[in-house]
């Protein structure tokens, strides 16, 4: 039975995989206060000693530091859970023969341009969790572990806090909000990222062991390996702006209870709304790849969205 061990079980999309992946084999998921086992990211040797311990056959990491402003001011600490972290679990997977999961973010980019950025265009990260999101990316690629790479951007999930409650909230409290117009991307939802993860995972294992058997056969193996970046967002483009238009838009139309009183909703440049950490102005991530190597067609963000509206209202 395959066996994963996934960290960060308590996050969005660590939520989401203790569902997606439960069906793959045997699942042991862990969160920073787990105590049985080291699950705590910023714990290197720890965190080294469950890998051993466990031996699985994928290791899945939805841990890291991801507030993105503080880690303007605690970049020892993001570059521990962003780098360093990802290191120790792909060297273990090395080791192991094991894959290794790992997402990052669009913010390794420097958001220049209109178009999306593709997994082999130039990395120009413009604060302290991009560079360091991006050094996570080179140390497990460097280790030599099989490993699937997920970018990913604008991430929201039904449970916790996210962009479309907190526009609930002031839409409720106020005449008039102002939402950034200057920022372009895709929201996706933390469920997506799960699935998307759970069905990749399950092909690289397939492929794996054709792989092994054809080998094992001495008949001559064609390489099929699938590791490496993929790019993993909903299909489609906004602002914040015209997602927040989407959400209030939603709501009005459906049959919450919920009662918007602001009536305006004003387009304002990312300089109305200073920030500790520079964003980037395009988010656009291209998923052709991730679509073609694993046979998807990624949904609307729209979809995703009014899904989630329609499970917290």
């Amino acid at each position: 039975m395959t066996k994963i061990l996934l960290l960060g079980k308590n996050g969005q999309v660590g939520w989401e995989l203790q569902r997606s992946l439960s069906v793959l084999g045997e699942l042991i998921a862990l969160d920073r206060h787990s105590t049985a086992l080291c699950g705590d990211i910023s714990d290197l040797p720890g965190l080294a000693a469950t890998v051993r311990s466990v031996k699985p056959d994928v290791i899945v990491n939805a841990a890291a530091h991801t507030a993105v402003d503080k880690a303007e001011s605690e970049p020892d600490l993001a570059l521990t859970l962003n780098a360093l972290a990802p290191q120790v679990l792909a060297e273990e997977a090395a080791q192991l023969g094991a894959w290794l999961v790992h997402y990052s973010t669009d913010y390794v980019f420097d958001g220049s341009g209109d178009t999306p950025w593709r997994e082999s265009d130039a990395v120009g990260p413009l604060s302290v969790y991009g560079r360091t999101k991006l050094e996570g990316e080179q140390l497990v690629a460097a280790s030599g572990a099989q490993h699937l790479i997920f970018r990913t951007s604008w991430v929201y999930g039904a449970r916790g806090g996210n962009f479309a409650k907190t526009m609930l909230r002031l839409a409720q409290e106020r005449d008039r909000l102002t939402v950034i117009n200057d920022q372009f991307g895709a929201p996706t939802g933390a469920d997506l990222i799960a699935d998307v993860t759970a069905h990749a995972i399950r092909q690289v294992l397939q492929q794996s062991a054709h792989t092994r058997t054809a080998t094992a056969a001495t008949t001559p193996a064609t390489s099929t390996s699938c590791s490496g970046i993929y790019h993993l967002v909903a299909a489609g483009e906004t602002t914040w702006f015209n997602y927040a238009k989407h959400v209030l838009t939603e709501v009005k139309q459906g049959r919450s209870a919920t009662k918007i009183k602001a009536t305006e909703v004003l387009p304002v440049p990312t300089s109305a709304f200073p920030t500790a950490a520079t964003r980037p102005h395009n988010s656009r991530l291209a998923t052709q790849k991730l679509q073609d190597t694993f046979g998807l067609t990624l949904p609307p963000w729209q979809a995703g969205v009014n899904r989630m509206l329609a499970e917290i209202l």
